[in-house]
């Protein structure tokens, strides 16, 4: 039974037209314009991606889920997800947001859980980023900056966040315990920084076409430049419009050591709770498992 109140239309494919102009909610910016070209552009590596490396699939850091995905309180959310994520076999995060608590209950349900997981937060000053890495510390595998944030429309003039230096950057990652990210690379601009800062992880995302940046797809960006990040980073992660097996191979054809997934994840726990999502990751990777056979 479909989650009373949820903000997903459950479109028979989701694909960024069903939530045009919906932000607050599960659409994008621009009219969903990047939301949209992320979930086309997959298709064009399909060919060219048999007999490639898969990446593991994450679940991505997801948070708002009373304004965003009409879940009726805040803190219940993060408890199911992380659950219904376990019981799929995916990878975790969690991921920052306003008020502090978000965070805090998406580190409260990796320690209920007793597990880690990545966790991503906002571009704050270094100082208040600090102080979330001492939160995030018991239950962190990987410290992570999402660079990108500071242009997200649904947190605008609610709180300051700040367009990253690499100065910064390196201060942030020599001050973490666990591996560094930046996740949010999608301006050419931004490679510059990578290059400088040389993190343990670099994520290509424009935050599921959530924040105001340059227009076009995570699979073109990670197609033209996923080579040289990897020359700068230990990893390359990617996100943005991830649907189908077809999709998770032509990931790991364009050099992803890791996908992260948000809203078909989120669609499957509105719609059936844990059961849907565990149905959804097998299906993913059962799918993509039966092609390389065929490979």
């Amino acid at each position: 039974m479909e989650h009373a109140g949820a903000k997903c239309h459950f479109c028979d494919i989701c694909d960024g037209h069903g939530c045009v102009g919906e932000l607050p909610g599960m659409g994008g910016a621009y009219n969903s314009a990047n939301f949209i070209e992320n979930c086309a552009a997959w298709s064009s590596y399909h060919a060219a991606s048999a007999g490639r490396p898969l990446p593991a699939v994450r679940l991505a850091p997801i948070t708002g889920a009373v304004q965003n995905v009409g879940w009726e309180d805040e803190e219940s959310f993060y408890g199911e997800l992380v659950g219904a994520s376990i019981a799929a076999g995916l990878r975790l995060s969690v991921g920052d947001g306003y008020p502090d608590e978000k965070l805090k209950f998406g580190i409260a349900a990796l320690r209920a859980a007793l597990t880690k997981g990545a966790v991503f937060i906002k571009p704050y000053d270094n100082a208040r980023i600090l102080e979330r890495m001492e939160w995030a510390a018991p239950v962190a595998e990987i410290i992570g900056v999402d660079i990108d944030s500071w242009g997200i429309v649904t947190m605008r003039n609610l709180v300051n966040l700040e367009e990253k230096t690499a100065a910064q950057l390196v201060d942030l990652k020599r001050a973490s315990k666990v591996p560094f990210a930046i996740k949010g690379i999608f301006r050419e601009s931004e490679i510059a920084l990578v290059r400088e800062v040389r993190p343990d992880i670099v994520v290509v995302s424009n935050h599921g076409g959530r924040v105001e940046t340059e227009r076009g797809s995570t699979a073109d960006f990670l197609a033209r430049h996923g080579a040289e990040l990897r020359k700068y980073s230990g990893e390359v992660w990617v996100d943005g419009g991830i649907r189908t097996a077809a999709d998770l191979r032509a990931a790991g054809g364009l050099g992803a050591d890791e996908v992260m997934v948000a809203r078909p994840i989120i669609t499957a726990l509105l719609a059936g709770g844990r059961d849907a999502v565990v149905a959804h990751a097998r299906a993913l990777t059962e799918r993509t498992a039966v092609a390389d056979r065929a490979d």
